[in-house]
């Protein structure tokens, strides 16, 4: 019996990083518009998600899509363009083609939820995004609930890892955000964003359904003030200017993973400080040492 299929679109780094965890037991296919430099596990497709002759040209018929894009910039086109008009092409293409996966993964932002005060959210709690990126995710994830299709919604936190240091950059500067009023940040590890998809296509495999919706985060739910100053602690970096927003979003919310945790998952970095502490390490021995 041949190995079942499995699309991933987007395969940029969550998309890669997921790739690697489930080659050795599926076929798995990258799809990006320029599908260079993917791991060697993985078949290079072209693709560009907005366009609709783009999705008509792919033969595949996947057991599984985890649909884990990246916008071109911070812009509603761009938005727009990557999340709900990539959706709905792809949701054309599988009825045209008369195509059921097993299941969608599809990977939305903790950004549908617009809480600025320090509420907790979970994923009973009704999305009221404060921004363009949130409103169009959202769209996306009823498009996908209106297509009828076995699916999960996945709504990431701030990811964070490698590439990803705008913070340990900011601290390094010696900024740090400000303690009152207090900014909450939520925060999940690359390496668990591709342990979280991969353990949900495991679990459509021993028989169960997922729910509609999960919300990925760590355990690490606090306030930014904390993360920066136990970073500036372990980089023995004195901070010197507060900055009123260190991240580019200005919400404030506790987010709550009870709802996954209950699935069996165990994070790889259960809490920024685990996740944080070996990039911290290797930027520390690069101050030491001048360079």
């Amino acid at each position: 019996m041949s190995a079942q299929e499995i699309l991933i679109v987007g395969c940029g780094d969550i998309g890669s990083r997921t790739a690697r965890l489930l080659a050795e037991n599926y076929q798995v296919y990258g799809a990006r518009r320029n599908p260079q430099n993917l791991p060697e596990e993985v078949h290079p497709v072209t693709l560009d998600v907005a366009d609709p002759d783009s999705w008509q040209a792919l033969t595949l018929k996947p057991d599984y899509i985890i649909y884990s894009v990246a916008a071109g910039g911070f812009s509603e086109a761009f938005y727009q363009s990557a999340y709900l008009d990539g959706v709905q092409q792809m949701l054309h293409w599988l009825k045209k083609s008369k195509h059921t996966p097993r299941h969608i993964l599809f990977v939305s932002s903790s950004s549908v939820y617009g809480q600025t005060e320090g509420e907790v959210v979970d994923e009973a709690v009704q999305p009221n995004p404060s921004g363009f990126a949130g409103s169009i995710m959202l769209k996306a994830e009823e498009a996908l609930r209106n297509s009828g299709l076995n699916h999960s919604c996945v709504r990431f936190s701030g990811i964070y890892g490698p590439g990803r240091d705008m913070l340990i950059r900011q601290v390094c500067q010696g900024r740090i955000a400000p303690e009152v009023p207090v900014k909450y940040t939520n925060r999940i590890h690359s390496d668990d964003c591709a342990g979280v998809l991969a353990h949900l296509v495991a679990m459509v495999e021993s028989g169960k359904t997922p729910e509609l919706i999960y919300l990925a985060t760590d355990k690490g739910s606090v306030p930014l003030f904390e993360v920066m100053s136990w970073m500036a602690e372990v980089l023995q970096v004195t901070p010197t200017e507060v900055v009123e927003s260190p991240t580019r979003r200005r919400t404030s919310k506790i987010c709550d993973n009870r709802l996954l945790l209950s699935t069996g998952y165990k994070f790889t970095y259960p809490t920024y400080r685990e996740g944080y502490w070996d990039a911290l390490q290797a930027v520390k021995a690069k101050i030491k040492s001048g360079s």
